[in-house]
């Protein structure tokens, strides 16, 4: 069996050079992995249903097994993405996800933007597929038991990451070797019909 192609999902951001993703998404190319990436869509469109429709383009160009590496907003479009796909999903990393269902920080989008824009309510099911929330203990985008709650709806092994912040460039991160553990994890997994 072939190793899983890894589909990377970006949360509600802009491309940004020094991320953990998109230096992952470089460090698989140079180890001849099979890598694809949703593009960042930023903030000023919050249209959900765009955003999973361009998971399912992706995802539908990979012809083999695959893992979902999402970040932040990304891990909640994985969420409904998962609910109307058939495609089958060997497991999904999903990293540091917001808890959309409490008012974010300044700059980020406010609960009646989000609602409008397709992401609420947050689906609260089990996913068709092995998962694992990676979650910070001090992350200002969703308190570590709104996030383990969250990871146990969804069936998911919770990762404990300790105090990462949201696991970004603000909060001191690029490079994040740890994914490639987890990816290695759910490359191992039995794949979703």
């Amino acid at each position: 069996m072939s190793e899983p192609t890894v589909l990377i999902v970006p949360g509600l951001r802009d491309a940004v050079a020094m991320h953990w993703q998109t230096l992952l998404h470089a460090r698989l190319r140079a180890a001849r992995r099979a890598v694809v990436s949703v593009p960042a869509m930023g903030r000023a469109d919050l249209d959900c249903a765009a955003r999973i429709e361009a998971i399912e383009r992706a995802a539908q160009l990979v012809a083999g097994p695959l893992v979902v590496v999402a970040h932040s907003g990304g891990c909640i479009m994985v969420a409904h993405w998962a609910q109307r796909t058939q495609r089958a999903v060997q497991g999904a990393l999903l990293a540091t996800p917001p808890d959309f269902d409490s008012a974010m920080p300044a700059g980020y989008p406010a609960l009646d933007a989000l609602d409008e824009g397709g992401w609420l309510p947050v689906p609260r099911t089990k996913l068709p597929f092995a998962s694992i929330v990676a979650a910070s203990r001090d992350d200002p985008l969703g308190p570590f038991d709104r996030i383990a709650a969250l990871s146990r709806d969804w069936g998911s092994e919770l990762a404990d990451l300790g105090c990462v912040g949201h696991l970004n460039p603000a909060s001191g991160y690029g490079e994040w070797p740890a994914a490639d553990g987890f990816i290695a994890q759910l490359s191992g997994a039995p794949a979703s019909a």
